[in-house]
């Protein structure tokens, strides 16, 4: 498939939009919990992948994959935490919570690759750090204060979600370095399934109802296994920087879907917190953007 520019930017939107689903549908679940939610997600996402790949890049697509790569083990384990944090962080704290903290990643792909690849940042980056560092700590002061339940640990798994995918983007760029290119799918495909076996036991005694499943496997299809395969292709035709400022959408898509959808405001310490941690990233991404141009 090759898109012309603006038709990658809008396949962006739209996989944006499908990304940020995650958490108004957890809210609508009725019984599944914590790691059995995690769980099925994961599960549904490899069953997709298993039925899309061989159809979008043919049956010896299992006979390319880079068995003995180990970038292509580590960027699975990357995605497995991914995978399983975001969810479970969304059973515990407030989905603008985790979608702030997890806005994070671009800076802190910035920060990993400076000090393991020597990647010099520019001063924008710089700023845009300190100003995102400013609204994070605003966010998480006030809602420490608030007594929020279960907001430090939410928080935290949350974190590990942007950590996770910026050694994923790190092993990316060092893979590619030296003469590697990483196909991202498999790998999704990959940490799906160590998401899968490493939840399972901590799902069970299963406590779904169907209605919970049928939830879980839409996200797994519709959240996850196609919007990951497109925006593989949408990487094709933009740049790095007008990616990751689209990429920005899910932030906002993932809150007004929550507070529409579910009658979940966010606080308005969250707000100002996450106006300024957005800021920092559209000032940092637009001039990153403008200078390419």
């Amino acid at each position: 498939m090759k898109l012309r520019h603006g038709q990658a930017v809008a396949m962006m939107v739209l996989i944006t939009a499908m990304w940020s689903m995650a958490g108004v549908v957890t809210r609508h679940l009725e019984q599944a919990r914590s790691f059995e939610v995690t769980f099925w997600r994961s599960f549904f996402t490899a069953l997709s992948l298993v039925i899309i790949l061989p159809l979008w890049q043919g049956r010896g697509v299992w006979s390319r994959m880079p068995w003995r790569s180990p970038y292509f083990w580590l960027s699975g384990v990357c995605w497995s935490v991914m995978f399983t944090a975001f969810m479970v962080a969304l059973t515990l704290t407030a989905v603008a919570n985790v979608l702030i903290t997890m806005a994070l990643g671009p800076l802190l792909t910035a920060l990993i690759t400076r000090v393991f690849l020597g990647h010099q940042l520019p001063r924008r980056t710089w700023g845009a750090i300190v100003l995102a560092g400013i609204g994070i700590g605003w966010m998480y002061g006030s809602q420490m204060s608030l007594g929020a339940p279960n907001f430090l640990l939410g928080t935290a798994l949350a974190l590990c979600v942007p950590i996770a995918g910026a050694v994923q983007w790190t092993l990316v760029q060092k893979s590619h370095a030296e003469g590697l290119d990483l196909d991202l799918v498999p790998s999704v495909l990959l940490g799906a399934v160590l998401s899968s076996l490493f939840t399972l036991p901590l799902a069970m005694p299963f406590q779904a109802s169907a209605h919970d499943v049928g939830l879980l496997a839409l996200l797994g299809l519709f959240q996850l296994a196609i919007p990951c395969a497109l925006s593989v292709i949408c990487a094709r035709v933009l740049k790095a920087p007008e990616v990751s400022l689209l990429a920005l959408l899910e932030i906002v898509f993932g809150i007004a879907l929550a507070w529409w959808g579910a009658h979940e405001a966010p606080q308005p310490s969250v707000l100002l917190g996450g106006a300024l941690v957005l800021s920092a990233l559209l000032m940092n991404e637009y001039l990153a953007w403008k200078n390419n141009v």
